[in-house]
């Protein structure tokens, strides 16, 4: 399966009453296909909020997506969690939806060992014929999977690829030691020049809501060859990547940007609980790093 460089983890549109909010979606999804050049879409993921998500809310956005993409984009469902058989009988409903692939990321919460986190991504990945990838993101799951341990999952048939925010270094044993076709993903925004420098293949990003299309020029400048084009376009980016996640201090991030689409015109309502919107002062910032 090809997903492509550039993967838009979406957040989720609500109106005002905090339901799911559809002509909003679809707007939304044509902005990041249209606008900002996403190869893939993932939906229901923890940037997409997830946790508040009902499994019916779930389907009925995995259905949307795919129906309204259209064959535009590729769609990724979320449907990892640290419930093994509830991540089985997500994956097997985001299937019969017709997704083009999962997201699952490594069991939160419960800590499991390396061995747990193997078998539990194996018994997910056995129980359908999607291609699978990986999440690893331990600032939010305390457990973090050893590039060992992707690596033996990577050797499955139809676990294809991982997105990795461990760190640079895990990147690099991953792409150094994954078989053939193995695809490793950036998952922080700011690591995504540096992780194609050591061999990555792409990132699944959150600033792409906003600035999608200078990076698929960064990523398509340093794929030609144009190595400082693609620093330049870093650089340029870098302020957007960083804020998102720290301005003025650590926000999870459907907040800031649901508020930056808000500012750039396109409202995709508020957050649920126990999120909360930008503050006055959060919004200010905000403002002022867009201008």
């Amino acid at each position: 399966m090809e997903f492509g460089r550039l993967i838009t983890a979406m957040v989720t549109p609500f109106d005002t009453n905090g339901v799911i909010d559809w002509d909003a979606t679809g707007r939304l999804m044509d902005h990041l296909i249209d606008s900002q050049q996403s190869d893939s879409i993932v939906v229901s993921g923890t940037t997409g909020e997830s946790p508040t998500l009902t499994d019916e809310e779930k389907e009925a956005l995995f259905r949307f997506a795919v129906k309204h993409a259209d064959g535009r984009c590729k769609i990724i469902a979320g449907t990892g969690s640290n419930d093994t058989a509830h991540s089985i009988h997500l994956t097997q409903i985001a299937e019969e939806c017709g997704v083009d692939g999962v997201l699952l990321v490594v069991p939160y919460y419960n800590k499991p060992s390396q061995e747990g986190i193997f078998q539990h991504f194996k018994a997910i990945a056995s129980s359908t014929k999607l291609p699978v990838m990986l999440y690893n993101v331990p600032s939010r799951t305390v457990a973090s999977m050893t590039a060992e341990t992707t690596l033996r999952l990577a050797a499955l048939d139809n676990i294809v690829a991982t997105k990795e925010c461990a760190s640079t270094d895990q990147v690099t044993q991953i792409v150094a030691g994954a078989p053939e076709g193995f695809r490793v993903y950036s998952g922080d925004d700011s690591a995504a020049l540096p992780v194609l420098a050591v061999g990555g293949y792409g990132i699944v990003s959150v600033a792409s809501h906003i600035i999608g299309a200078d990076m698929k020029r960064m990523i398509q400048a340093y794929l030609n060859g144009s190595v400082q084009e693609a620093a330049e376009l870093h650089q340029k980016c870098h302020p957007v990547f960083k804020g998102l996640f720290e301005l003025p201090n650590p926000v999870p991030n459907p907040v800031l940007v649901k508020a930056a689409l808000a500012l750039r015109g396109l409202p995709v309502g508020g957050v649920r609980l126990p999120l909360v919107g930008a503050t006055e002062a959060e919004m200010a910032s905000l403002r002022e790093l867009l201008a």
